[in-house]
C-alpha cells in the first residue's frame, strides 16, 4: 500500500514538474514597445505586424538605436544584416527606411515577422483635429499630417491618458473615454476633453478622477499606476523643435463639472477650470523629458505660454485664445543648439487644471479646435 502511494506521489510530482517546466517557457512573440536615443514615438499595429518609429528630424538614419520591448524570454533579429548594424544599432538609411524583423518566442513555437518603418518628420505647427489613427485600441488616437512650405513632411500623433483609463473598465465604447474626437468643431471636427469618474478601480488605487487631456509627448501606463507621484511622471512632454515659438492660438469651449472633489472627497468653494499651456525647454540629451512634476517649473525651461485664470472662462460658444510665449529663467535660444535639435516643445490641454493631482470635477468638459503655433526662424 505504501509502495503504491509513493509511486502515485512520484508520478503526480513528475506531472507537476512537467507542467511547471512547460509554463516556464513563454509562448508570446510580439513587439510591445520601442525606445532609443532618437526615438520620439513608436506606433505599433499588432494586427498587421507593423511598427512606425518616429525619430527626431535630423537624426542619422544609418545609425539608429532601437531597443525593442519584448515578452519575457522572446528574442528579435533583423532579417537582413546591413552595414553599420551592431547590437541595438541598425542602418535604416537605405531604400524606404524600412526593415523586417523576426520575433521568436521563448519556447521557439512562434516567430512572427514585423515590418519596422523609420520616420523622421517635422513637428507640425497647425492642429485641426480631424483624423484618427487606425488601431485595435478601443479609444481614439488623434494625429496631424501636413507638409511645410518647403515640402517637408510634418506629422504628430497626439498622446493622452486614454490608455490608463482603459484599465478602469468604465468605458463602454470609444466615446466614453476622457479624450475623444467629435463633430461640431469651430471647423469640421474637434477634440473633446472630459473629466471622468474612474469607478471602483480608481478608488482602489486612489486615483479618483481622470481628466481629459491631450499633449505632445508620451504617456507611460506603468508609471501612472505607481501612485500619485507616478501619475505625475507618467506624462512626459515635448518633441524636438527647430524654430522660436512666439505664440499659441486657437479656439475653446468649456463647462465646469458640478461637484469639485479632492482625492474623491467633495469640497466646498473650489470650482474646476481647464488648462492650456505650451513649453519649450533645453534637452541636450534626447532621453531628457519634462513631465507632470516639473513642466512649468524646471530650470531647463526657455519659454512658457499659459492661459490666465481670468481667461479660462466657461462658455458655450467658440472663444478664441491667444497666448504669448514668455521667457523663463533668463534664458534665450541658442541658434546652433536650435539647429542641432537641442530644444523640445510641448503643448498640453486638460479639462481639469489639477486633474493629474486628482483634484477636479467629474463632467468638466473642454473643447479645443483650430490651434496654431506661431513661430519665427532665428
Amino acid at each position: 500500500m505504501k509502495i503504491k502511494t509513493l509511486t502515485s506521489c512520484f508520478f503526480v510530482a513528475l506531472a507537476l514538474s512537467s507542467c511547471i517546466q512547460d509554463e516556464a517557457l513563454n509562448s508570446e512573440a510580439a513587439i510591445d514597445g520601442c525606445t532609443g536615443a532618437d526615438v520620439q514615438l513608436a506606433n505599433i499595429n499588432a494586427k498587421d505586424k507593423v511598427v512606425d518609429v518616429y525619430v527626431n528630424n535630423g537624426a542619422d538614419l544609418s545609425k539608429q538605436e532601437l531597443m525593442f520591448n519584448l515578452p519575457e524570454g522572446a528574442t528579435i533579429k533583423a532579417n537582413e544584416t546591413k552595414s553599420g548594424d551592431n547590437g541595438n544599432i541598425y542602418n535604416f538609411s537605405e531604400g524606404d527606411n524600412s526593415r523586417s524583423f523576426t520575433v521568436t518566442s521563448e519556447d521557439g513555437k512562434f516567430s512572427p515577422t514585423y515590418r519596422v518603418n523609420l520616420k523622421a518628420p517635422e513637428l507640425p505647427t497647425s492642429y485641426h483635429f480631424e483624423h484618427l489613427v487606425t488601431t485595435e485600441e478601443p479609444f481614439h488616437i488623434i494625429y496631424e499630417e501636413s507638409y511645410s512650405a518647403k515640402g517637408a513632411w510634418q506629422y504628430l500623433q497626439w498622446s493622452s491618458g486614454n490608455p490608463g483609463y482603459k484599465l478602469t473598465f468604465m468605458a463602454n465604447g470609444a466615446t466614453d473615454y476622457p479624450t475623444v474626437l467629435v463633430d461640431g468643431g469651430h471647423e469640421g471636427k474637434c477634440v473633446k476633453l472630459e473629466t471622468k469618474d474612474t469607478g471602483s478601480f480608481g478608488s482602489m488605487v486612489k486615483m479618483y478622477i481622470a481628466a481629459g487631456n491631450l499633449f505632445i509627448g508620451n504617456f507611460d501606463v506603468g508609471k501612472a499606476l505607481s501612485g500619485a507621484s507616478g501619475a505625475l511622471k507618467a506624462t512626459t512632454f515635448g518633441f524636438q523643435f527647430y524654430k522660436r515659438p512666439v505664440g499659441l492660438r486657437g479656439y475653446f469651449k468649456y463647462k465646469a463639472g458640478p461637484v469639485y472633489t479632492e482625492n474623491g472627497t467633495p469640497q466646498n468653494g473650489p470650482k474646476d477650470r481647464f488648462d492650456i499651456y505650451a513649453i519649450m525647454y533645453e534637452a541636450d540629451e534626447n532621453s531628457f523629458m519634462l513631465d507632470g512634476t516639473n513642466a512649468k517649473t524646471s530650470d531647463k525651461l526657455v519659454y512658457l505660454a499659459q492661459i490666465k485664470e481670468e481667461d479660462a472662462v466657461e462658455t458655450d460658444t467658440w472663444t478664441e485664445f491667444r497666448l504669448p510665449f514668455e521667457s523663463q529663467n533668463g534664458k534665450v535660444l541658442d541658434k546652433q543648439k536650435l539647429q542641432n535639435g537641442k530644444y523640445k516643445l510641448g503643448i498640453i490641454f486638460s479639462s481639469s487644471i489639477d486633474g493629474d493631482r486628482f483634484k477636479g470635477a467629474v463632467g468638466s468638459t473642454l473643447y479645443i479646435d483650430e490651434v496654431e503655433l506661431v513661430c519665427e526662424d532665428i
